[in-house]
């Protein structure tokens, strides 16, 4: 099968038939073999529905429905894993993505030899209070991740060669680091392509402010995760070990002040009405507790069954 065209989806009954149709239609005029997977996240208006009448109408069309709203990453993951295509599409239900992007998203796959190609969409039609904090979030995660040549992160409209889908875990709300996960995983020839963006037709948008906040902690989970994930000793050991010898090194510093004080009958208050005292032990308390959390998450990690989960590309 040459694509498989995922569509996540929450109360987008409106646009399914518009948009099967224009994938179809963009399908059949370029002779492609595919498949819709249209995943129904918990909707609860007749989206599901809908998509059954689009079903029995084109053998093409699949279906996966959640019993309740998950989320977008959820409904990639379940799409991803029944996904059977070549080169896999993703893109939005609210017809803001074109299909008609779709032959050249494939061909970068295929020809240019591509792993990930995600969509700029360059040109807009967002409100400036959806848009502006876009852009900081979108330098934010190019700066962390690494990943120059992206300038929409977020962007729904994603291709992907088959492997890269099959080998990297979306989470929580990790859809939105789609392409630093596929890096991770080993998968660093990532393009980009800008695409035409539309104003929504139907409906409003199911997205929040909220999301900004969420995707800046998950970048830090997900930073801290791919550099410390399988070696927490070496971050929590480090500070710890750190903090502890200097917090040893100022007790030092105060009890020899103190002894020194007493040798030459110098008045000195007593060592416990010093606050260096306190912040002294407050510092070898701190890095003990760090010390032995990254002991125990050496251990937690060593005992993970995905400690050894390595990329092989090939065997002979």
């Amino acid at each position: 099968m040459d694509i498989s065209v995922i569509v996540p989806l929450y109360n987008e009954a409106e646009s399914l038939p518009e948009l099967h149709a224009w994938i179809q239609r963009v399908m059949e005029a370029n002779g492609f073999s595919y498949e819709i997977i249209f995943v129904n996240d918990g909707s609860t208006d007749n989206s599901w529905a809908v998509i059954e009448q689009l079903s029995a109408q084109n053998p093409a069309v699949k279906g996966i429905k959640f019993r309740r709203n998950y989320g977008k990453s959820p409904a990639l993951y379940c799409g991803f894993r029944k996904a059977q295509g070549d080169v896999i599409i993703t893109m939005d239900a609210d017809l803001q993505d074109s299909p008609d992007e779709i032959p050249e998203l494939r061909r970068m796959i295929v020809e240019d030899g591509y792993d990930l190609v995600s969509g700029y969409k360059q040109k807009r039609y967002d409100p400036l209070s959806k848009t502006i904090p876009t852009k900081l979030f979108n330098a934010t995660a190019r700066k962390v991740s690494g990943i120059k040549n992206l300038h929409d992160f977020n962007c729904g409209l994603k291709a992907y060669r088959r492997d890269v889908v099959k080998n990297i875990e979306v989470y929580g709300e990790m859809h939105r680091y789609i392409p630093y996960l596929a890096k991770n995983a080993g998968f660093n020839k990532i393009g980009e392509k800008v695409v035409h963006h539309q104003a929504r037709k139907y409906g409003k948008t199911k997205f929040g402010l909220d999301r900004f906040v969420n995707g800046y902690l998950d970048l830090l989970s997900l930073w801290f995760l791919s550099r410390f994930g399988l070696k927490p000793m070496h971050v929590f050991g480090l500070m710890g070990s750190l903090m502890f010898l200097l917090g040893f090194v100022a007790v030092v510093v105060v009890g020899a002040s103190k002894l020194y004080a007493l040798a030459n009958g110098i008045h000195a208050r007593l060592v416990t009405d010093s606050p260096y005292f306190y912040i002294s032990l407050t510092m070898m308390i701190l890095g003990t507790q760090l010390f032995v959390a990254g002991f125990l998450g050496d251990l937690i990690s060593r005992s993970s069954e995905q400690r050894n989960n390595y990329q092989i590309e090939k065997e002979i």
